[in-house]
Order: structure tokens, then C-alpha cells, then sequence
């Protein structure tokens, strides 16, 4: 992608107009449209693809994101910057174009008004298990949130290897230094966009809801927001020593030095083949996938991250932020759904070994979900799974907060939620299925594959309704959860309840 300056803007459409801000390294160009139906503002600007850094190409590969050297004239930000994904993904349950281009480390910011003063917002990290996703996503479009008065901001980062893998002489973590720059960027530009600085709340889902609570517990970002909302967040907190082994894999496989030398010798495309190698999902690998996390992902490398985000959490780290978390209900049943008639053939007692559940544990954990047991295989693996890689750090974070609570005056609260709406199209609540009702876009591309036909608009309502209320008030409307562990459970009904996640208690 070459670099726009100056650039004459193409024309607009009679129902388009373009609005201009300028940034601390050069005026942009958006694009004002309609917002979602309803609400205070009826139409918004959306600027996209704003560089946040300089691309990280040549002699920029593998170092710490350098930030945008200014530019002269205006820079058109009428479309969605170049991905750090490249090609296709594969399966994925979320629609995340990949987009060509060397300029990756970008922004795109949806606002209800530029000329605004003081309005709150929310920044998006997109998941993708820290390998794959993208912030071009239809989805992430702020535009829900726009027409409730909230300024949006989806944020780019270095994926896989480039971002998170151990290079001898590299900096570490170089996909977390892209967060904080671009929180950074955040901080120094979103007041030309309308938003408020000191109103930011930091979201995302999956890897991206890890990447929010990694934030959370990370004492070098906590000048960059004000409160936290991680959906289905998948810790990775890599060991030191686990990084490095892999790091050296990939350099050995790459027949090159685990230098930036060596390894950007090596096309980003064969940096891609060594990663995916390295890394696949072979049954094989599960077990250790389960026990020890992600391969890839942020690293307790002494510097960013001193130590695993829960221990810096119970020491207090964070405790002045609210933060909402939770997870939908079967995050990964659906990748067992499909060998459920394999499943058949295999004792449960061998399959729940296979997943790390034995002795008292396992008679504990199948009491307290006799109901999914009753399921079947397939459905009860799964559930573990989830449980397992997700919804058990949702009672360890809260227990971690409350605990820091107890010895800070300004401790914020902690809210819990579970997402148990059934999908239409698989049954039962999967991972991803409630993002599209946290952007309230249920009328978006590729939603039949994930939620079935006529997902229920008031569900949505209710989910981004507390999403605003969060970002815009610091409280989503139901009680911070407790020693009672009360929870805010979305379903067929909207409730609350106590003890919500007691069937993990077993794996605790």
C-alpha cells in the first residue's frame, strides 16, 4: 500500500460526506453515513485505516512499533487499512477480511460527532488466538454505538510470530508495545474525534478479551484507560522459557539464527508456514493446549508483564478499574460437536482423562453438570473444554479482585456475566456467538452460520444496552458480583443469579 498524501479525494456518493480532522501527525479524511436505527445521533463519521505507526517492514520487522512520522496534506481514511492477517484464515466464526498492504498498525475510528467535546469511548482488539484476526471486521463497525453517544475505536496488531515470538536480539511482547502505542495514539488524538481521553474503556473478545485483562494487570498501561470489558478473554501468559523453546523451533525449522537477522531473512509467507507447523491443533497438542494455554501470546517476560496477569491482579494492579467479564456458556463444544459420533465408541471416563479430569474432581464436576452429561459425549467434552480454557478464569480474575479489594481505598467493582442464549444454528451458546449482540448488528453479514435465523433483537437490546451504560457510566446494571458470585445471565430470559458459574467449582 502506498503512502497517501495530499491525496484529491474520490467523490462522494449523494448520501456520503466527508469530514475532516486533524490528528497530531496530519489531517484525515472520513466519511460521514447513517447510524444504526434510532438513538441520539443519526449519523456518524467513520475514519479508517489511520496509521498509529510506522509499517513494519525492513529494518522496522520484529522491533517495537515505531510511531507515524507526520505527513503533508490530507490522508484519506475512507477504507479499512492492510491486516497483519494474511490470506485466508481458514474457519473462522467471525467475518475478518484480510487485507494486502505493509502499513498494518492502524486504527479505525467511528464517531457520533468530531465537533463534540467529552464523549465516551470504547477501543475494540479483536481475537483471532493471537495467530489470525482482523479489525476490518463488519461487525466491529461502531456504528450501534455511535447512535448511543459512544466514539468507537477498533485497533490493528502484529499477529503470531511477528507479534509474540521469542527472537534473541528482538524486544519481547512486540505485539503488546502495538496495544499501548496505539492506546497511546488514543490518548493523544481521540479529543480531535469528540472523544474524552479520560472516558476510555479498553474491550475485545477471545484473544482480544485476554488482551484487555493482560492490559488490566499490566502496570505500564495503566495510564491508558478507565475501565475494562473482556468477552470470553483466553489469558496466554506464556512462560519465558516456553516462548523461547518455540522461537527456536521455528529458527531451526527455518534452517536460519533465532536472530532478526536470521529469521527476516525469511519471507513473512515462510514465517507464516513455520508458525502454523509449530503451533497446529493436532489431538496431540490438546491436552497440552489445555494445561499450559496458547503457544502464542503475551509472555511474563520480566519487562511488560513481571509476572502472570492474575498474580499482578491479586497484588492490587488495576483494582481502581471496573471491569466486566464473562463468557458464553460452550465456548468449544462446537469442536466437538462434529467427532460426536466418534465419541460414541469412547468410554467417558477415558475422554475426561484425556482432558485432564480425574479421581474426586471428576465425580464433583459431572454432579454439577449432570444436565450437559445427559447431553451427551461430545457435549460434556466440550463443556470441559470451556470450562477448562475459559470460564474458570472468570471466578479466579473475580476471587483475584475482590482479594486486591480488601487493601485498596478506591477498589472498583467487578462484574460477571454468562452469555446461555442457545444458537439457533448449533444449539447451544458458542464461542463468538455474542459479539454481534454486543455490537448490536444482528442484521450483518454472517450471521445465519453462527446464531441461526431471527436471532432475538432484545436479547441484543439488552446485551449493548449494558455495554453503554458501562462505557458511558461505569456500571452495566446489575449487582458487582460477590462471595455469592451473582452473575448476569443472558438467555431466553434476561436474569440474575447467584453462584452463576458454581459448575466449575470442581476444577478450581
Amino acid at each position: 500500500m502506498t503512502q497517501q498524501s495530499a491525496d484529491a479525494p474520490r467523490s462522494p456518493t449523494p448520501e456520503e460526506e466527508y469530514v475532516e480532522v486533524e490528528t497530531a501527525a496530519g489531517r484525515v479524511r472520513g466519511c460521514r453515513r447513517p447510524t444504526a436505527a434510532g438513538g441520539r445521533y443519526p449519523r456518524s463519521v467513520a475514519f479508517l485505516g489511520i496509521p498509529f505507526a510506522e509499517a513494519p517492514v525492513g529494518e522496522l520487522r520484529f522491533a517495537a512499533p515505531v510511531p507515524k512520522a507526520p505527513w503533508q496534506g490530507v490522508r484519506d481514511a475512507l477504507a479499512f487499512g492492510p491486516t497483519a492477517q494474511r490470506g485466508d484464515p481458514g474457519i473462522t466464526l467471525i467475518p475478518e477480511p484480510s487485507i494486502p498492504g505493509d502499513s498494518t498498525l492502524n486504527v479505525n475510528v467511528f464517531t457520533p460527532d468530531p465537533e463534540a467535546a467529552g464523549l465516551p469511548v470504547l477501543v475494540w482488539i479483536h481475537g483471532g488466538g493471537y495467530i489470525s484476526g482482523s479489525p476490518a471486521s463488519p461487525w466491529y463497525d461502531g456504528r450501534a454505538f455511535n447512535r448511543d453517544g459512544v466514539v468507537t475505536v477498533s485497533l490493528s496488531y502484529r499477529v503470531g510470530f511477528d507479534g509474540f515470538g521469542w527472537i534473541e536480539d528482538a524486544p519481547s511482547n512486540r505485539a503488546v508495545r502495538d496495544w499501548l502505542l496505539a492506546l497511546e495514539w488514543v490518548q493523544q488524538n481521540i479529543a480531535a474525534f469528540g472523544g474524552d481521553p479520560d472516558r476510555v474503556t479498553i474491550a475485545g473478545q477471545s484473544a482480544g478479551g485476554g488482551a484487555v485483562l493482560t492490559l488490566l494487570g499490566m502496570p505500564a498501561a495503566q495510564h491508558l484507560f478507565h475501565s475494562a470489558y473482556a468477552l470470553s478473554g483466553v489469558l496466554a501468559d506464556v512462560s519465558a522459557e516456553r516462548s523461547e523453546a518455540l522461537g527456536r523451533a521455528v529458527a531451526e525449522a527455518g534452517s536460519v539464527a533465532p536472530t532478526r537477522a536470521g529469521l527476516s531473512s525469511l519471507s513473512e509467507l515462510r514465517v507464516l508456514e513455520l508458525q502454523k507447523n509449530a503451533t497446529a491443533l493436532d489431538p496431540g497438542r490438546m491436552s497440552s493446549i489445555i494445561d499450559d494455554g496458547l503457544p502464542l501470546g503475551p509472555v511474563v517476560d520480566g519487562d511488560l508483564l513481571p509476572r502472570p496477569t492474575r498474580d499482578s491482579l491479586r497484588a492490587g494492579v488495576g483494582a481502581d478499574k471496573p471491569l466486566v467479564l464473562g463468557t458464553t456458556d460452550d465456548e468449544f463444544t462446537m469442536v466437538l460437536a462434529e467427532a460426536g459420533e466418534k465419541l460414541r465408541w469412547v468410554p467417558r471416563g477415558l475422554l475426561l482423562r484425556k482432558l485432564g479430569l480425574t479421581g474426586t474432581a471428576r465425580k464433583e464436576y459431572l454432579a454439577a453438570n449432570a444436565d450437559v452429561a445427559a447431553k451427551g459425549k461430545a457435549r460434556l467434552g466440550g463443556r470441559l473444554v470451556t470450562d477448562r480454557l475459559f470460564r474458570t478464569a472468570v471466578v479466579q480474575i473475580a476471587a483475584a479482585r475482590r482479594e486486591a479489594a480488601g487493601d485498596i481505598a478506591d477498589a472498583a467493582p467487578t462484574w460477571v456475566y454468562r452469555f446461555s442464549w442457545p444458537s439457533g444454528r448449533f444449539g447451544f451458546a458458542e464461542h463468538c456467538l455474542d459479539v454481534p449482540f454486543f455490537f448490536d448488528c444482528l442484521d450483518g453479514p454472517a450471521m445465519v452460520p453462527l446464531a441461526g435465523p431471527n436471532p432475538p433483537q432484545a436479547l441484543a437490546d439488552a446485551v449493548h444496552a449494558a455495554a453503554v451504560a458501562f462505557v458511558v457510566d461505569g456500571d452495566p446494571g446489575w449487582p458487582p458480583t460477590d462471595e455469592r458470585g451473582i452473575a448476569r445471565v443472558y438467555d431466553t430470559t434476561v436474569h440474575d443469579m447467584p453462584d452463576a458459574y458454581a459448575s466449575v467449582r470442581a476444577l478450581l
